[in-house]
């Protein structure tokens, strides 16, 4: 089995792989107060529930954008699972070329979810990644990866709009009724969807118009299916692309 870690801003996100299969997987909160120990017994404890225990591992991979972490999760799976973690950063191998100014400065997280979906779709391809940011991010037809775009995320948004307004509450993420609405809740909850909507489909349109073409969209991360029902220009949605990713990108290092 594969250990696979994917750290955000908001929440890590671990997978369990028997060969190609995601067998298991599970969603929390991240926290830089945490101390190894603790990320280890919660890890422990998680799989225990499964009746996987740490003979079973061949092996982990982390990605992660949020370093102090990274750290101590990494030392989690050395103390508890008994496994040297491999971190995805410059020196391992991904399989794709970066042609960006400062290779070294692009998440770990879009390089991850690139290598997955260009292994799985061999095209042209546009990755939405709907997370704490809202990434999109280009691979062209040869599997490079040439850059992208990157904006506030929903939730970061919604976040900004009550903390930084009187009078404004902090509203619950979700497709309104309508767009003209009747209170400042349903007016927010509108604006905020619907601006997301526009947006997203706005930077799609315009990086297809710079890229030529018709590359494919690939939605993932936490929102992503509630906004792809809303628009055709998301292809597919993908929840555990970056877990694929992990998985292809250690199994081309070891």
């Amino acid at each position: 089995m594969i250990f696979t870690v994917d750290i955000g801003n908001t929440n890590i996100v671990i997978g369990i792989f028997k060969g190609e299969e995601l067998i298991k997987h599970w969603r929390f909160s991240t926290s830089k107060k945490k101390t190894s120990d603790e990320y280890g017994i919660k890890v422990r404890s998680l799989l225990r529930t499964e009746g996987i225990e740490k003979e079973d591992f061949r092996g982990a991979v982390i990605s992660s954008v949020v370093p102090s972490v990274t750290e101590s999760f990494s030392m989690a799976i050395r103390d508890y699972l008994d496994i040297e973690p491999m971190v995805v950063g410059p020196g391992i191998k991904t399989g794709l070329p970066i042609k960006t100014d400062n290779p070294r400065e692009v998440g770990s997280d879009r390089i991850v979810n690139a290598v997955a979906a260009y292994r799985k779709h061999k095209s042209a391809l546009i990755i939405v990644d709907f997370g704490t940011a809202t990434t999109f991010d280009y691979v062209n037809e040869k599997g490079e990866y040439t850059g992208g775009a990157i904006a506030p995320g929903l939730e970061i948004s919604a976040e900004a709009l009550s903390q930084r307004t009187a009078k404004l509450p902090r509203v619950e993420i979700g497709k309104p009724k309508k767009i003209i609405g009747k209170n400042t809740f349903e007016s927010m909850q509108a604006g905020l969807f619907y601006g997301f909507l526009s947006m997203t489909n706005g930077i799609i349109e315009k990086i297809k118009k710079e890229a030529g073409g018709t590359p494919k969209v690939i939605a993932t991360g936490g929102i992503a299916k509630i906004i792809a029902v809303e628009t055709e220009l998301i292809n597919e949605v993908d929840e555990f692309l970056i877990l694929e990713g992990l998985k292809i990108i250690y199994e081309e290092n070891i």
